[in-house]
């Protein structure tokens, strides 16, 4: 049936678009529920009682799994394929987000919202761009990962303010029914509208020369390799410094923004549907702030571009710590660091590819992305704790700010002794 509706788009658009825009929708899908935890803090309190550390641990499990999950998703979609993965991951998503509408106690909340949402969005991450980019595009690589990339923000964009609406309107329980309705029906879409390569459908890869061979499959076991790379390159300097700076990326933004902003803004009398608006801003102005950024890493060096970035955003949160909440204040944190959200990744995987050269890199990558959700699930729990101690958040946007200053000194530290390639070992068979 795809290979029937892939031969009628044939001679119109190239079958590799659909499949890149079914995608998006998935990974938008994906980081609605990542996210959508973000809204639900104020609501469970009220419901349950619950104090912000309880429910902020089982939003730091939901960040840590979709981190670590990442560098071995790509391994199962090369050993049972793209398409059952991702229907078993969207179906494991409808499972957790099911299960929380019968939770009455905080470890339920954990298991469900943080071990199988955390799983699930864990596979339709970044991940499954990055495996689809390499099958089904030869030409406009570049141009197709960016806009996947920007899908988490433009998901937060998109799901954020309408789900802290139906929260208010509905209650809390509207949220994991819409959430899991729509990854429902990205599962419809992926099984009528995602092949698993092009040669399944009769087609070769954007760009691909007519008398291109079709990819080698791979006959090593992935997960393995994953391994062994990661044991490699832990002996180098340079791994350690993009694995730092990137895990205080994820704590300065998932961890303590993405997560504690719309709560912060509640304890000073703003309303959760202009906090979570004000979230969506923010979002617009990354999809800006990233795509700027990618074409700033072709052209300009990229540790100063991470030095720039980490500091303008250290400061930023300093900025936040001391301000007033007013309006104006609020608008103008939302446009500076929204433009700075995701903006650290196209340099820090432009310098993971220098490094560590092109057939590590995207191994080395997966786990230096992991460290950045671990940063953000230490920031979302120690945030939340914070908060209860001490009443405020003052003090966590204070430490990040600085921590970011930390991260970019230690960007300009990065490669500067030149690449630094793997020692190649046998790939098991």
């Amino acid at each position: 049936m795809i290979a029937s509706l892939a031969r009628r788009f044939d001679g119109r658009v190239h079958f590799a678009w659909i499949v890149a825009a079914v995608v998006f929708l998935v990974l938008l899908a994906g980081a609605g529920a990542r996210s959508a935890p973000s809204v639900l803090i104020a609501p469970l309190q009220a419901a349950f009682g619950w104090d912000k550390a309880t429910i902020s641990a089982a939003i730091s499990v939901n960040i840590a799994l979709y981190g670590l999950v990442g560098p071995f998703a790509g391994a199962v979609m090369q050993r049972f394929g793209i398409r059952p993965t991702v229907m078993g991951a969207l179906l494991l998503m409808v499972a957790g987000m099911g299960a929380t509408l019968f939770m009455d106690q905080p470890w339920q909340l954990i298991l469900t919202w943080g071990v199988l949402v955390g799983l699930a969005s864990g596979v339709v991450a970044l991940v499954l761009g990055a495996v689809i980019v390499n099958r089904w595009f030869v030409e406009r690589r570049g141009l197709v990962m960016g806009a996947l990339t920007a899908s988490t923000a433009t998901g937060q964009l998109i799901f954020l303010p309408i789900l802290a609406s139906l929260s208010a309107d509905f209650g809390w329980k509207i949220v994991p029914l819409v959430v899991g309705g729509v990854a429902a029906l990205m599962g419809i879409v992926v099984f009528f509208l995602l092949p698993e390569r092009p040669e399944t459908v009769g087609l070769r890869p954007y760009g691909a020369a007519p008398d291109a061979a079709p990819a080698a499959q791979v006959t090593g076991n992935p997960a393995v390799t994953a391994v062994l790379v990661l044991f490699r390159a832990a002996k180098t300097r340079d791994f350690w410094l993009l694995a730092g700076t990137f895990f205080i990326c994820g704590l300065s933004t998932n961890g303590l923004i993405g997560t504690h902003l719309i709560s912060a803004c509640i304890d000073q009398g703003i309303p959760e549907v202009r906090a979570a608006s004000l979230l969506a801003m923010m979002g617009i102005f990354d999809l800006v702030g990233t795509t700027l950024s990618g074409w700033l890493s072709d052209r300009y060096n990229n540790r100063w571009l991470l030095f720039m970035y980490y500091g303008l955003r250290g400061l930023s949160l300093i900025y936040l710590a001391h301000s007033d909440y007013s309006l104006y204040g609020l608008s103008l944190f939302a446009v500076f660091y929204g433009l700075d959200w995701i903006a650290t990744v196209p340099p820090t995987v432009r310098l993971t590819a220098d490094i560590f050269g092109k057939q590590d890199a995207p191994i080395v990558f997966g786990w230096v992305a992991a460290t950045h959700q671990l940063g953000a699930a230490v920031a979302a729990f120690g945030a939340g704790y914070l908060r209860d101690s001490l009443d405020r958040y003052t003090e966590s946007f204070l430490a990040a700010g600085l921590v970011c200053l930390v991260a970019a000194l230690m960007a300009l530290a990065i490669n500067r002794r030149g690449p630094q390639p793997l020692t190649p070992v046998p790939r098991p068979a």
